[in-house]
């Protein structure tokens, strides 16, 4: 077996250990009941203030995070407050907090919610806290800039790459020649490129961490791909020359008399305009949906042990689970390439230089 096959089932064995410790409580308390998998893989999935790594409730090893929130002034103090399974009520400066569903709510003393329809109707403090995602991304950020400047390092020694630099180098010139100066084009394509490269590197190393048993799936997250996909908005817009304006206002241009185009125009320019928004929202759910996606298919694969209560069903379990892990993979880099691509076709679309009839 190659190194890298002994990896992938190293990685795939740890997440299979760990999801079955994770639900051995249960699995075992629930032997006679029909297992249902769709909590645990909402809770895999989702953000949290406390980052779980293994264990079941008080035997549980986590990482407590920094919570912050703003109610009536800043408070900050550590997600262990909550405890293993956030059930406690945290005091902090004579307030109490309690949180439910990954939302954090100002309580009583016994921490009593108020429900509405299966919602909390208690004030909902501003949240700035570092969640579990927000650290995986600041973990991430840390890594690039690790890379970056041992890669910066090896070139004041010599031009010829070494080290990290070796493995950077190829990406950084696949993005240049492949993404940038393809879809943008030779004129304007050198000042995109930095953002270009780190939008690429960015993404794929969140979505391999994202692989890692107990990891964040913070490319799943609707929030961080809003964000990404707001960045792609505003750059796109504010580099739009007169010709990408025209093309939205005028879309016809000389090639009817203006009379006859206020008809069309009614219909066709809000549609234009519209292009502006739904462009970065495509963006936005591609990655999150197919990121997430791929986490949710390996969990209810996993799943079926616990749903059809045998290890015969193990094998096979596990050997589609290893396939779609694998699939993953390679997703992780497609996806990425594909928003750094998509990314770079509507800047060069903005940019585009006008056409001139001969």
């Amino acid at each position: 077996m190659s190194f890298k096959k002994l990896l992938i089932a190293l990685y795939l064995f740890v997440f299979c250990f760990s999801f079955a410790e994770t639900h051995e409580g249960t699995a075992e308390a629930a032997k006679d009941e029909v297992y249902n998998p769709v909590p645990f893989i909402m809770h895999h999935i989702a953000d949290a203030h406390n980052w779980h790594l293994w264990g079941e409730g008080h035997n549980s090893v986590g990482i407590s995070l920094p919570v912050i929130l703003w109610d009536n002034g800043l408070k900050v103090f550590s997600s262990e407050k909550f405890g293993h399974e956030e059930e406690k009520v945290a005091e902090v400066d004579g307030n109490f907090y309690k949180v439910h569903h990954n939302k954090i709510y100002s309580t009583n003393a016994a921490g009593d919610l108020n429900m509405h329809d299966g919602h909390p109707t208690n004030n909902e403090p501003l949240d700035f806290s570092i969640t579990k995602v927000v650290a995986q991304m600041l973990l991430a950020a840390i890594i690039l800039l690790i890379i970056g400047i041992a890669s910066a390092a090896s070139y004041k020694k010599s031009q010829v790459p070494s080290g990290i630099a070796k493995f950077i180098e190829p990406l950084v010139v696949f993005v240049r020649d492949d993404i940038a100066l393809q879809n943008i084009g030779s004129v304007r394509y050198r000042k995109y490129v930095p953002y270009l490269v780190t939008l690429f590197l960015f993404i794929w190393l969140l979505n391999i961490l994202g692989l890692l048993p107990g990891a964040a799936n913070t490319t799943g997250n609707i929030a961080f791909t809003m964000v990404l996909a707001v960045f792609t908005l505003l750059i796109v817009n504010l580099s739009g020359r007169k010709t990408y304006w025209m093309h939205m206002l005028d879309p016809l241009g000389k090639n009817m008399p203006f009379g006859g185009k206020i008809l069309i125009y009614i219909i066709l320019i809000p549609v234009e305009l519209l292009g502006i928004i739904t462009k970065p929202f495509a963006l936005m759910i591609r990655l999150f949906a197919n990121m997430t996606a791929g986490h949710i298919i390996i969990m209810s694969l996993i799943s079926l042990i616990f749903i059809m209560k045998t290890y015969l069903i193990t094998p096979v379990s596990i050997g589609l689970a290893l396939f779609i892990y694998v699939l993953e993979v390679l997703v992780a880099a497609l996806q990425a390439y594909i928003f750094t691509m998509l990314t770079a076709l509507f800047i060069g679309s903005a940019v585009e230089e006008p056409h001139h009839d001969h």
